[in-house]
């Protein structure tokens, strides 16, 4: 395991974060998650976060990153979802015609710390998902 470090620490901290598009609509494909993911690279670099792995289904997106101990998570996912939804409406008329509001992810979210596993493992699970005829539990 190869540690991370800033002036006053040593750490390894690893997320799985899961959006959902509001009502579960099948909003994405390829064009539409590398934008998402590119705004997830420009907003992380103000919050030291760093992707590590991304994913898409067509109504949700699979994220693996990893940040420093004074990331603020929380700011950090309302800022991506607020930009996010914001600019891919823009970008991307045809989500608003699969929407019923304005609004492009549901309000929840999943965040799960992967310490514990391997992240190859979760790389992997990541990888695979939205693949035709992959088995996965969501």
């Amino acid at each position: 395991m190869q540690l991370d470090s800033n002036m006053h620490s040593v750490f390894f901290l690893h997320y799985h974060l899961i959006f959902t598009t509001k009502y579960r609509r099948d909003v994405f494909d390829n064009m539409i998650s590398h934008r998402a993911m590119e705004i997830f690279i420009h907003i992380a670099s103000n919050y030291n976060i760093t992707l590590e792995e991304w994913n898409h289904d067509v109504d949700h997106v699979h994220i693996l990153f990893s940040s420093h101990p004074n990331s603020e998570l929380c700011k950090f996912i309302n800022a991506y979802k607020s930009a996010s939804s914001r600019l891919l409406k823009k970008e991307f008329p045809q989500i608003r015609e699969k929407l019923w509001k304005q609004q492009l992810w549901s309000q929840s979210y999943c965040l799960i710390s992967v310490g514990d596993a391997p992240l190859e493992i979760i790389k992997q699970y990541i990888k695979t998902q939205g693949k035709p005829g992959e088995q996965h539990d969501d």
